[in-house]
């Protein structure tokens, strides 16, 4: 399937290039837009392309994030330049010459903000819900009417190449590995539990979701599975503004503020932001049939439920500061809280017989068990930026420091209905700290038109401690168990440099990227039989891409990846809040590797239609994986547990995955849109003392949104996660469907919404397998996901743009046809 794939792309690529041969040696148009006032760039910019004379444009682009802009298969000829964005005057650039096959960089255009005070201004930039850019995908939720008043997760759920699992366990194109960011750092929040994390997060306050499936040299090499990067919202606007958004359900509730402040060089944004998942109550059951070395059959049977709560809120400050025309300085500060709570009553029957079928015992008792969880994180950085006037060349040096305190605790007792036994139990807590530290120094320097340089070192230090307070039930009484209290102590250090480089060959067909990473890491555990010796990685990458005429392009990539096991996978702390299946970590794990390949091809519309495919291959070694082991008897530390599975993380040999996603949008009238996002994979494990295992699995979903006209829109979502097969047993499907509708007022700053999830089912069934060499195990879940919900948005602010004398004289030196100022007024949607 798999060459099948592959096959097919290459012959979209030949026949393009096919068509192409011999074509006239086209040039190209680049260069940088950015605001006069505050030297910001201006991403999502307009750059038109004129022949002289003319009055509409026949090429264009959008500046990227950094404001940099190249627009490619220009004939030889005279043309003229346009850039423009609400709010800003246009800027145009007369009489640019472009010669057959060269390069034309026409400089810095700075747009001129408009030459008056506007009040209560709302800015529009209509951008793409999915961007493929050479390096990655860029999801934009702005118009992501059913995950209002939702979490990260349910905006994850419609990003392309992403998979999410009912319980909010997220796959990037088949692997669960994935380096989380915020805002392009580290932070320590998402350690210790990344689906809390991610269920802490408001959608309300994320501005755009980033997927990296090959990151190139600068970044960490670690995620086998990639980059998802979530950029918050903020504002670069001149003036005070912000926005208010409330949302209340019967499965959760949330709320965010966020205010903007900024005057001349210097900005302020600020936000805060919670959120709470109500009580819900999830019945299951297990059912598992062991043996033992005897031939005595052993069958439990579970039958409960069980309570749960989660509740976070996060909080910040951002601060920019443009000191001079080439220097800029940003620092953050953030704090986030998380946790969850649990309870739930068990009905246990434990019934064996020997090899004959005569019964041996039959046990009845009942478990009471409860679990809390309570992270958070302080995260700061500090970074400074250094342009030069050479275009393209640029200095970054960035500090960020993360702290993480998290504690879980765990309480359970079993008091036996058959048979004169005593009550057992065991209440423990785990609290643990983690710090993060960054330093990183990159540098940029265009060499020539055609060729840059990108160089940089980090240093990146990890600290982790906890401990283990164990007390034990012992007639009638919790007293201290000494044997199961201890201390675990993890320290990396990783010492990277890199080096990278670009460029353009024969004649601007293939734009090609590489470059190599080098990551040294040294590594100390204190905690008994633990030794994991120093060791170093090297990580090339490589892209290959070719844009085919002005609406599609192909890209071929390698990357070699590692996944450091993380804060979870390395603690041994044991969780025995049910000891008939218990799970712990493994600290003397090694890193994970992986070899990615993927060939991707994009094609645009006109009318705005835009289709992606991407086939990948995957191979990991030393893969990270959980695996359960059946023990009729288990001492830990000096107490004997009967009839347990341990679930535990291993290196367990190795995997390969290969798929394929096809992504596709399609305005099929001026009032609705449709997209659709498909991937289909195979995994193949291969584990020693194992046969190899292989799983297919597929994800389908559509989503539709209409616009009635009148600021009334409405969406229907469904996704559908097809079963898989493990290599312990087969991992179940989920439905989720959900629909939604949304009204806009006062000129679209107010917004109103209304959504539904599930309604017509109570409860999504989750049926799950795991067997091994001597038990076999059905478990059986009822999660409750219906909901209703409502949802309010208030968007504020007075946008003042002004400038000095100065200013205004420079900025009618670099555009001399800006026209003079004059009074105006005007108000736009902001979508």
């Amino acid at each position: 399937m798999k060459a099948v794939y592959i096959l097919f792309l290459f012959v979209v690529f030949f026949t393009k290039v096919q068509a192409q041969v011999n074509p006239a040696a086209k040039g190209k148009i680049n260069g940088k837009v950015t605001d006069a006032a505050t030297k910001q760039p201006v991403d999502y910019a307009t750059v038109s392309v004129y022949k002289q004379g003319s009055t509409s444009p026949f090429n264009g682009i959008s500046t990227d994030p950094k404001g940099n802009f190249t627009v490619d298969h220009i004939p030889a000829g005279e043309y003229k330049v346009t850039a423009d964005f609400m709010g800003y005057q246009r800027a145009t650039i007369e009489h640019v010459i472009v010669k057959d096959g060269g390069s034309v960089s026409i400089g810095e255009i700075k747009l001129a903000p408009m030459p008056h005070q506007l009040k209560g201004v709302t800015i529009t930039a209509s951008v793409p819900t999915v961007e493929n850019k050479i390096d990655k995908l860029v999801y934009n939720p702005q118009n992501d009417l059913s995950a209002q008043g939702g979490v990260a997760i349910d905006i994850l759920k419609k990003v392309p190449q992403i998979t999410v699992d009912i319980d909010g366990n997220v796959e990037l194109q088949g692997n669960a590995n994935i380096r989380f960011l915020i805002n392009g750092k580290p932070s320590s929040i998402f350690g210790a539990s990344l689906a809390d994390a991610l269920q802490s997060i408001p959608a309300s306050q994320i501005k755009s979701i980033e997927v990296v499936t090959s990151p190139g040299a600068k970044y960490d090499a670690a995620g086998t599975g990639g980059i998802i990067n979530i950029i918050l919202k903020d504002s670069r606007v001149e003036g005070v503004n912000g926005s208010v958004n409330l949302s209340a359900g019967t499965r959760r509730e949330n709320g965010s503020f966020n205010l903007n402040v900024r005057k001349g060089n210097f900005g302020v944004n600020a936000f805060f932001s919670g959120n709470a998942q109500i009580n819900s109550n999830s019945p299951n059951s297990r059912t598992r049939t062991s043996t033992d070395s005897l031939k005595n059959a052993t069958t439990l049977l579970q039958q409960g439920s069980n309570n749960f709560t989660r509740n976070g809120y996060q909080s910040g400050l951002n601060f920019t500061w443009n000191i001079t025309k080439h220097d800029d300085l940003n620092a953050s500060v953030g704090f986030n809280h998380f946790g969850n709570h649990g309870n739930g009553v068990t009905n246990e029957d434990t019934r064996q017989v020997d090899a004959a079928g005569n019964l041996l015992s039959d046990i009845a008792d009942i478990r009471n068990s409860r679990s809390k969880f309570n992270g958070t994180s302080t995260d700061v950085s500090v970074g400074y930026k250094k342009t030069f006037e050479k275009e393209g060349q640029e200095l970054d040096v960035l500090y960020t420091e993360s702290f993480g305190n998290n504690s879980f605790s765990s309480f359970q007792q079993t008091d036996f209905l058959t048979g004169n036994r005593p009550s057992t139990g065991i209440s423990n807590n785990n609290p643990g700290k983690d710090r993060e530290t960054n330093i990183s120094v990159d540098y940029t320097h265009p060499v020539s038109k055609n060729f840059t340089i990108e160089t940089g070192a980090k240093l990146d230090f990890n600290h982790i401690n906890n401990d283990v307070v164990t007390d034990t039930l012992l007639n009638g009484v919790f007293v201290p168990n000494a044997n199961q209290t201890y201390g675990f102590t993890y320290d990396s250090k990783i010492y990277a440099y890199y080096l990278s480089a670009s460029t353009s060959l024969f004649h601007n067909f293939l734009d090609v990227k590489a470059g190599l990473r080098d990551e040294y890491t040294t590594i100390k555990a204190d905690f008994q039989g633990t030794n994991i010796p120093d060791y170093n990685i090297l990580v090339p990458s490589l892209v290959f891409s070719h844009k085919i005429g002005d609406s599609q392009s192909i890209k071929l990539s390698y990357t070699r990846r590692i996944q450091r096991p993380d804060y979870g996978a390395l603690n041994p702390f044991l969780n025995i809040s049910d000891p008939r299946n218990i799970s712990t970590g493994n600290p003397n794990l090694k890193p994970e590797k992986g070899d990615n390949f993927e060939l991707g091809y994009n094609k645009s519309f006109e009318k705005g239609a835009n289709i992606n495919i991407a086939a990948f291959y995957r191979y990991n070694t030393d893969d990270i994986q959980q695996f359960t082991t059946f023990y009729p008897e288990l001492n830990v530390n000096g107490v004997t547990y009967t009839d347990v599975s341990l679930n535990q993380w291993y290196n367990l040999g190795s995997q390969i995955r290969t798929g394929i996603n096809l992504y596709g949008s399609v305005p099929v009238t001026s009032k609705l849109s449709l997209r659709t996002n498909m991937i289909f994979s195979d995994r193949i494990s291969r584990n020693p003392g194992f046969a190899s295992v292989s799983g297919f699995t597929y994800r389908l979903n559509l989503n539709a949104q209409y616009n009635f006209g009148h600021d009334l829109s409405a969406e229907f979502f469904g996704n559908y996660n097809s079963s898989q097969k493990g290599i312990q047993g087969v991992n179940p499907k989920f439905v989720f469907y959900n629909f939604a509708m949304r009204k806009m007022i006062m000129n679209k700053k107010f917004s109103f919404g209304l959504t539904a999830t599930n309604p017509f089912a109570n409860y999504v069934g989750q049926r799950a397998t795991t067997f091994g060499s001597n038990f076999n195990q059905v478990n059986i879940r009822q999660i409750p996901i219906r909901s209703f919900g409502v949802s309010l948005t208030y968007k504020f602010g007075k946008l003042d743009f002004k400038k000095d004398n100065k200013e205004k004289d420079e900025d009618n030196m670099n555009n001399p046809d800006t026209p003079p100022e004059k009074d105006k007024k005007e108000d736009q949607g902001k979508h």
